[in-house]
């Protein structure tokens, strides 16, 4: 585990974006359980998740089409936050970062880390919207 003052610059990246953080195990379920989709980050100290995944959540957060809500958890810190996170992937394996699109608590989306470390982030941001355009639009009478 770093020193929390190091990843606090890490964990606000993603809140002043509108993401809210989940610290323990209980907040994970707690905003799992609530109807609709969840966009779920897993949060990391790497290089590919400061220079490619938050700035690529970031710029898909300006799309017009979003999750119903979206949530953080950040890897390496809150370990018991994402280890619940995690266990809502349905067998896919762990990795930081990542980023997951639930509906109803189930897992319907998910962008590992090798898609995250092999891309840039407007290629991220631009696979993000189109999973928000695919799984988040609401339907319309």
């Amino acid at each position: 585990m770093y020193p929390e003052i190091m990843v606090i610059p890490m964990r606000e990246e993603l809140s002043r974006a509108g993401i809210q953080e989940a610290r323990t195990a209980e907040e994970v379920d707690a905003a799992l359980a609530k109807p609709g989709t969840t966009m779920l980050v897993v949060n990391s100290i790497c290089g590919c998740a400061a220079g490619k995944m938050r700035p690529g959540v970031r710029l898909a957060l300006q799309h017009p089409t979003l999750p119903d809500q979206s949530v953080t958890v950040f890897a390496g810190q809150d370990r018991e936050a994402t280890d619940r996170a995690r266990s809502y992937f349905e067998g896919q394996p762990p990795t930081s970062p990542a980023i997951a699109i639930l509906r109803d608590g189930k897992l319907v989306y998910l962008m590992q880390r090798y898609i995250i470390e092999s891309s840039t982030a407007p290629q991220i941001a631009g696979e993000l919207v189109r999973a928000f355009d695919e799984l988040c639009a609401k339907a319309t009478a």
